[in-house]
């Protein structure tokens, strides 16, 4: 089958042909239509995130249909125990035992992949391989990311790329108003952000033109958190919402004085999926998608490191 390998971190994708993968017991063979291609994919391909193997198939926001003919997405948490206390207690995000798509296992970058069957979600109708790809991840982590923020009405997105282009749908469907925080000359991000309903859209760096309730960080930017905590009202949630961010500076304590809340929110569990897959028609969510061929996976992330992204860049690996 033909895949895109990262044989080392810091080094391009390699295109190769490499043996279609054997499902081992509770697994099932997929045939890939289409991978979304995540933050996440670029911190691997960087050396951010470490990968859990070499040569390692990137990729964890799979669509695919089984030998029996079903569509089923497969998102980053690839697999859990199901017996550790964090399981027990509904946090299968937390299983110190984890195991995530595209980096321990092999992932979507390729035309077969094998899948957890318990992992494997059901997709809704009514959106093609390439829109329904970025609410495998983008989606489904910004939505949990969106519960821990908790009901606010007045809402902060910093970074406004894949998953803040689905949230932002989500959040004016529920009656909040959005408040988008871009690089100061990202015009594109911008409109993008005015045309999915945000009321207001500006300087990540800068005060909005009235305080947050809460506000979620989709830039991997540690600078982001004390501009976001400085722009939230007493009483508000900063979520950090990524896997990986540079460090924070340090700042005044006053900036989070108020019983401002500053939280993480890690991976996703198949409850948050299962809700916000049954959500997203009812919203109904649009994704924006750049799309690309499997062997352009390289240039994808060079654009997606670029800040050119608009809304979420997908391959297409099969024809639909």
């Amino acid at each position: 089958m033909r895949a895109m390998l990262l044989d080392e971190p810091g080094k391009p994708l390699r295109a190769d042909h490499v043996e279609i993968p054997e499902p081992r017991s509770g697994q099932v063979l997929l045939k890939v239509h289409a991978c979304g291609v995540c933050r996440t994919d670029l911190h691997l391909r960087d050396g951010e995130v470490e990968a859990g193997h070499l040569p390692l198939i990137l990729g964890h926001q799979i669509v695919a249909t089984t030998a029996d003919g079903r569509r089923v997405g497969v998102p980053w948490l690839g697999w859990a125990d199901g017996d550790c206390p964090y399981c027990n207690a509904g946090l299968e995000n937390l299983c110190p035992n984890a195991r995530f798509t595209g980096r321990d296992i092999d992932g979507g970058y390729a035309e077969y992949a094998v899948a957890d069957e318990q992992f494997c979600l059901p997709l809704p109708d009514g959106m093609s391989d390439m829109e329904v790809a970025p609410l495998l991840c983008g989606g489904l982590i910004g939505y949990r990311a969106l519960r821990h923020a908790g009901d606010g009405e007045r809402l902060g997105l910093y970074g406004f790329g894949a998953a803040a282009h689905i949230i932002c749908q989500v959040a004016v469907h529920e009656g909040r108003r959005v408040f988008a925080f871009t690089r100061p000359d990202d015009d594109d991000a911008q409109l993008l952000a005015m045309r999915l309903g945000a009321e207001w859209a500006g300087d990540a760096l800068a005060l909005g033109p009235e305080p947050l309730d809460a506000a979620i960080i989709f830039a991997p930017a540690g600078e982001l958190v004390p501009a976001a905590l400085r722009a939230t009202a007493p009483g508000g949630t900063v979520v950090c919402a990524g896997i990986h961010m540079s460090d924070i500076p340090s700042f005044p304590y006053s900036e989070l004085w108020g019983e401002r809340v500053l939280r993480s929110v890690a991976n996703l569990t198949r409850a948050d999926a299962h809700e916000f897959l049954e959500l997203a028609p009812q919203v109904p969510v649009r994704t924006t998608v750049q799309e690309f061929a499997l062997e352009q996976a390289e240039e994808a992330l060079d654009c997606l490191r670029a800040g050119k992204i608009e809304g979420a860049a997908v391959l297409r690996v099969l024809p639909e």
